[in-house]
Order: C-alpha cells, then sequence, then structure tokens
C-alpha cells in the first residue's frame, strides 16, 4: 500500500470506549496547556484588514477593521479575556463547545443540527459575515449526520474557513456551499478527527492559499503532518514567531503556489 492509515484505528476506539471515555479529544499525556492572556489585547486592526489569533486547541480569534470579534470552537476555557461578539462551537468533544456561553455574546452558533435536518447559519454582523456547511461525524461506531459544521468567516474581502472536528472528506455540494477559501484551519491530529492523508485530501479539494495547522496535540504530530503536506502537494511551509497574523487581500499568496502558515500554541 502507498501509506499506511490511522482511520481504522479511531474507528476502532468509538466502538471500544466507553461514553466518558469519548467526551475528551485531549490525551492526558499531550493535553494542550491552558493559555493565559495577561499580555492578550484587541488590535486596532485597519480597515482592509483582518486579525487571525490561535489561542490553543482548535479555536482563534478573529478581529475585523469595526471592531466585531469572533472566536471559534468555543469551549468556556480556551477563551481571549473579552466577550466575543460571536462564537461558533461543534460538539464532536466536550473541548469544542460549551453548555454555558457568556449571555452577553450576542451570535452564538452551535454547529450540530439532527439527522433531519440542517443548521444553516448565514450571519452578518457589521462587517463580518458568517455562514456554515455540515458534515457528519463517526460516533460510538457509527455515524452522526449533521454532527459537524465548517464555519466561514467573511471579512475584508478574505474567507476563513474553520474545519471544525471534520470526520470525512468532501463532496462537491460541501464544496459548491462552502465557496472559494483563502484560509483555511485544519485538525491535523490524525486519529481523533481524519487521517492526515485524508485531511491532505480535503485540503486539495478545497484548494485554500494559506493552510495553518491546529488540534494537533505534539510537535511530532505536526511535523508529520507538516512532512506529509510537502511530500503529497507542493505546500511551502513557514513558522511564525507571533500567534497573530494580520492578514489583508494583498497578503494572499496565489493558489497555484499554497504555503502552510504555523503559529505557535496548541
Amino acid at each position: 500500500m502507498k501509506r499506511a492509515r490511522l482511520g481504522w484505528f479511531a474507528g476502532l476506539c468509538a466502538l471500544l470506549l466507553p461514553a466518558a471515555a469519548q467526551a475528551i479529544c485531549i490525551p492526558v499525556a499531550e493535553g494542550p496547556m491552558r493559555p493565559t492572556f495577561a499580555s492578550y489585547r484587541l488590535a486596532a486592526v485597519q480597515p482592509g484588514n483582518v486579525s487571525l489569533t490561535y489561542i490553543g486547541h482548535s479555536s482563534f480569534v478573529i478581529e475585523t477593521a469595526a471592531g466585531v470579534t469572533a472566536v471559534t470552537d468555543y469551549n468556556g476555557y480556551i477563551k481571549p479575556p473579552f466577550i466575543p461578539t460571536v462564537v461558533s462551537m461543534n460538539n464532536a468533544h466536550s473541548t469544542h463547545f460549551t453548555e454555558f456561553p457568556e449571555p452577553q455574546i450576542k451570535h452564538v452558533l452551535r454547529g450540530w443540527g439532527t439527522y433531519e435536518e440542517q443548521t444553516r447559519y448565514n450571519v452578518v454582523e457589521q462587517d463580518l459575515r458568517v455562514h456554515n456547511v455540515q458534515t457528519n461525524i463517526r460516533e460510538y461506531g457509527g455515524t452522526r449526520f449533521n454532527g459537524n459544521s465548517i464555519f466561514v468567516f467573511e471579512t475584508a474581502g478574505i474567507c476563513i474557513a474553520h474545519l471544525g472536528h471534520l470526520h470525512h472528506t468532501l463532496t462537491d455540494k460541501h464544496l459548491g456551499a462552502l465557496g472559494k477559501i483563502d484560509v483555511l484551519l485544519v485538525p491535523v491530529d490524525g486519529m481523533y478527527t481524519m487521517d492526515q492523508f485524508d485531511m491532505i485530501e480535503v485540503i486539495q479539494q478545497i484548494k485554500p492559499s494559506i493552510v495553518i495547522p491546529m488540534h494537533f496535540f505534539s510537535e511530532a504530530r505536526l511535523s508529520r503532518f507538516l512532512a506529509r503536506l510537502q511530500a503529497e502537494a507542493n505546500f511551502t511551509v513557514s513558522r511564525n514567531t507571533s500567534p497573530t497574523l494580520t492578514l489583508n487581500p494583498a497578503t494572499i499568496p496565489t493558489p497555484r503556489r499554497p504555503e502552510v502558515w504555523v503559529l505557535p500554541g496548541n
């Protein structure tokens, strides 16, 4: 075989582990440190720009020029020291959502639907638009339909997609609903979400200009993903010393020369 896959192992875990053991996707020995935010300050984002900050696990802060703030996979403990305007959540594991978001949050976007009905969002808050595309998740050896959302945050002419806790490759319908994506936030753990090679296939399906890894737990897992991505696709890799990026359309590379930007943290 050209490559070894780990997807069977994740499915086996779903069958064998009791419900309580499946509730959290942070390995005890590799769990990310809970970040502190003593030095975190809201940026003064200039018109035509967007600020993106990795705060840990699968959570990012997005800040717009109008002062709108959004936090992805908001779980109640990895969070900035202010109340965001918008939060998105997924509930494959308890580290990706909270039952008790602060009541001051204006838009709480829960990314899971039911077997019969998808959850659809098209939220516009000043200069930020957020929409979602539903996908499915593994659960207890089966499939929970509409259990995950890919959230797309659009501002300053840039589309940032957060894959959430994605468990499968995408269909043409998914890709059509996503549209053109400039920045893709990708879980690269290789087991709790998807095999790393399958996640690379998703990246190749979406064709973003920038890939930012998240949900990797350890440097070893991250390095393995980066090596595989460079071998499978023609991505260049750079590591940022700051967890914050300021993006505008002029800073986005062409999709013909895609790049991976690694932000510190986990």
